[in-house]
């Protein structure tokens, strides 16, 4: 009979009379557990940053974007090909106006922004001024750029957060001045924070970007549609009314949930690539635990032997190893488990990551496989000890 117990008692004893070398042989299991962890939480944190993003703009948001042309077309040339102008705003808020609340093409580029000594690198985002509707924009000083401001190309900025904490600290900048391209711009206004890529761009009129740009397309054109409609159908209008200008391999119509979907499908594939790979060091910890108790079986010998006389069972034996191997790997996978929610912690400040639950049952049960997988063989081996042979082992 084997009083389950007893057997963990004398497991743990067994194992704090080497103490470094029990330690050095979780070290396998707890690289393993953490790596694992750790790089799920990460994806799991550019997730969650993904996610606020689209949910920063609302539920309600359609955006006509370049199309890819299928499968197998280079997406570069896709871009290279980009036909959007603002003449398909026109013709979207032509047949589709009473739909939508607000549209807005949009351009974008990474340019540095320059008031007196300071400088920072910021996103250029150029929209009309619809776009503060549809970016869901609030205001903390000043105002957005207004219509005539479109009509005429007015060299004016309005700033978010991030870049007036930068630029000009604690002071109210409207009516500054600042510098895109060594063009002198008015600032009009500045973005409450809102977090994220929204609190590093620099909101200017659609007109004045594709003047600064010397460009005859649009990065992408944005379309808020009004609660009470249905997403589907009004992207359906849109389609027919883009046809009327372009063909239909010219441009793509999705919403932002799709194109969240799409993005969490891939993140969720590398998530789990990402942790199969980090659980190769499980797969190395766990060798180095049956090489560990394999040695301990041959130093144990005798050991084995005198239990064996004194009325030990095989059984007895063998559990008893088994659960030193299962203790070692266990208690890695604790403090694997331990040291990367520490590090998730650590990141958090600067990414919104998390554990989920899933990972914490995986690295917990699979560190209790590994106990068990590779703790078997050298169990069976001090099990098959014969006494009498054990006790003249020297």
């Amino acid at each position: 009979m084997i009083y389950i117990p007893e057997t963990i008692k004398s497991a743990f004893r067994s194992l704090l009379l080497n103490k470094v070398r029990t330690a050095l042989t979780m070290l396998g299991v707890i690289i393993g557990v953490f790596s694992v962890v750790s790089l799920v939480s990460v994806v799991q944190g550019f997730q969650n940053y993904i996610t606020d993003q689209f949910n920063a703009l609302g539920s309600n948001l359609i955006l006509v974007t370049p199309s890819f042309g299928g499968a197998n077309q280079d997406p570069s040339r896709a871009f290279m090909g980009n036909k959007l102008s603002t003449k398909n705003v026109d013709t979207i808020q032509l047949f589709v106006g009473d739909k939508i609340e607000a549209i807005t093409p949009s351009i974008r580029v990474v340019k540095q922004v320059k008031y007196k000594t300071k400088t920072y690198t910021a996103t250029l985002v150029g929209g009309n001024y619809a776009s503060y509707k549809v970016y869901d924009l609030e205001t903390a000083y000043g105002d957005y750029y207004k219509k005539a401001d479109d009509t005429k190309s007015a060299k004016v900025v309005f700033i978010s957060w991030g870049v007036k904490k930068d630029l000009f600290g604690d002071k109210n900048p409207v009516g500054e001045k600042v510098k895109i391209e060594n063009i002198t711009f008015d600032v009009v206004g500045v973005a409450k924070p809102k977090g994220g890529t929204f609190d590093e761009r620099v909101f200017i009129p659609a007109t004045t970007a594709i003047e600064l740009l010397d460009l005859e397309t649009v990065s992408s054109i944005a379309v808020k549609v009004k609660e009470e409609y249905d997403l589907d159908e009004v992207m359906h209008e849109i389609k027919v009314a883009l046809l009327r200008d372009m063909k239909a391999d010219d441009f793509s119509v999705t919403t932002q949930k799709d194109i969240l979907a799409s993005i969490d499908q891939i993140l969720s594939v590398l998530s789990v690539a990402l942790a199969a790979v980090a659980g190769i060091s499980l797969l190395v910890g766990g060798i180095g635990i049956m090489n560990i108790m394999l040695v301990s079986v041959t130093e144990r010998t005798q050991e084995i032997g005198l239990r064996k006389a004194l009325g030990a069972t095989s059984k007895n034996i063998g559990m008893q190893f088994l659960t030193e191997s299962i203790i070692i790997s266990l208690t890695g996978g604790i403090l694997g488990l331990l040291f990367g929610y520490l590090g998730t912690i650590a990141i958090s400040s600067f990414l919104r990551a998390t554990i989920p639950w899933w990972a914490v049952i995986i690295a917990l049960g699979f560190s209790v496989i590994v106990g068990v997988v590779f703790g078997t063989y050298p169990a069976l081996s001090a099990s098959k000890k014969d006494p009498i042979e054990a006790l003249r082992f020297e």
